[in-house]
């Protein structure tokens, strides 16, 4: 039966006949002397009269102040020369303290976070990523940093740690997505660390993580494993390419100039043989017009001497052998080409009866030629 029912004697707060009793609340003052009774038991007081009441209240007074002198004692901190503390009061920050012996407010007032500012931390990331011409490139790469920033470092990121190693990780893929493959492996190397350090350091201020990058090193970029004989007959044949280019350039910086010269020495030569022939033919046209002079005046003489310098030309150019004819109808055959042969080798020094023949035969002949020249001369 419900206790609000006609005839219920029961309520929720225990009353009779629907009333409430006549008993109030708990007296407080009670609560709290049973209270100070039980924790006076606990260091050995009585139930006694006053004498024991006195002798428990020293004895709670010393163990209070005890209690105390410990508490304030744990406020003293040590820094070291390369850490700085961080004071946070109810988890808020308070200041930075410098390296040395301080003093703060217990816990859990105040408590202290040394960090260290001098010792440089390393992180490895290695991976594989694609590059611009859509290779995949195997890279290592080493990132030191140190906590620069102690405030920072605990207080705007989580887990500034991680934090780096996401930076890092996205850095890495931006720098090397931007760029070929044989620019990562190559010559590129030294641009890839510069570039991604100021990537993550940048990316760190950003997030204000208080960590400071020191160096990034890479230390190794290389084909995936599976491909890299490959890709070493591609880099072999790459690099015969360019020894085979630079032979080539070499070859044709050693023939180009000569025949350069060559041709400028030919072109000179012509230059030469033009200009002597120009003159030649104007020599010979001024000797024929000083000529043609001459002949006008003595046709003759003029006819004369021309063919005899003609026939010396001729005849100092062969062999030439002399027939003379007595009147018993005996030929005579004086072979001069050998005579002067042997003159020649015989020096200054022979014999003059030797000579003699030849230089009594030769005015002669030279006089029958003449005077056959004038006979033909005037028969013309």
């Amino acid at each position: 039966m419900a206790w609000n029912e006609p005839g219920g004697d029961k309520d929720p707060w225990g009353n009779q006949g629907g009333r409430r009793g006549q008993e109030g609340p708990p007296d407080l003052d009670k609560v709290i002397r049973d209270m100070q009774r039980r924790f006076s038991s606990l260091f050995g007081g009585g139930k006694g009269g006053n004498g024991g009441g006195g002798g428990n209240g020293a004895a709670f007074g010393l163990v209070f102040a005890g209690v105390l002198a410990v508490w304030l004692a744990s406020g003293f901190y040590q820094v070291d020369e390369a850490e700085r503390g961080v004071v946070m009061q109810f988890g808020d920050y308070a200041e930075t303290t410098m390296p040395g012996l301080h003093w703060h407010m217990p816990w859990p007032i105040e408590t202290v976070e040394t960090v260290n500012v001098a010792s440089i931390d390393e992180y490895e990331y290695k991976t594989e990523m694609l590059t611009r011409d859509e290779n995949i490139v195997s890279i290592a790469i080493s990132v030191q940093y140190r906590r620069a920033d102690p405030q920072a470092f605990l207080f705007n990121v989580r887990n500034p740690e991680m934090t780096l190693e996401d930076v890092t990780d996205s850095a890495v893929r931006e720098v090397v997505g931007k760029n070929t493959m044989d620019f990562v492996l190559g010559e590129g190397r030294e641009e890839i660390t510069n570039r991604t350090r100021e990537l993550v350091q940048s990316t760190l201020e950003t997030y204000g993580t208080g960590i400071e990058i020191t160096s990034v090193n890479l230390q190794d970029a290389n084909f995936p494993r599976p491909v890299q004989p490959a890709v070493q007959d591609a880099i072999k044949a790459r690099e015969d390419k360019e020894r085979f280019e630079l032979e080539a350039q070499a070859y044709a910086n050693d023939v180009v100039p000569r025949a350069r010269g060559q041709a400028a020495r030919r072109i000179e030569a012509a230059e030469a043989y033009k200009q002597e022939v120009i003159a030649n033919a104007e020599g010979q046209t001024a000797r024929f017009t000083a000529l043609l002079r001459e002949y006008k005046k003595a046709p003759g003489v003029t006819r004369e001497r021309l063919f005899l310098e003609t026939m010396e030309q001729i005849l100092g150019s062969t062999n030439k052998v002399l027939v003379s004819a007595d009147g018993s109808g005996n030929l005579m055959v004086l072979p001069l080409q050998e005579m002067l042969k042997n003159a020649g080798m015989m020096g200054s020094g022979s014999d003059s009866t030797e000579s003699s023949p030849t230089n009594s035969s030769t005015p002669s002949t030279e006089e029958r030629d003449r005077e056959s020249a004038r006979d033909r001369g005037a028969r013309r």
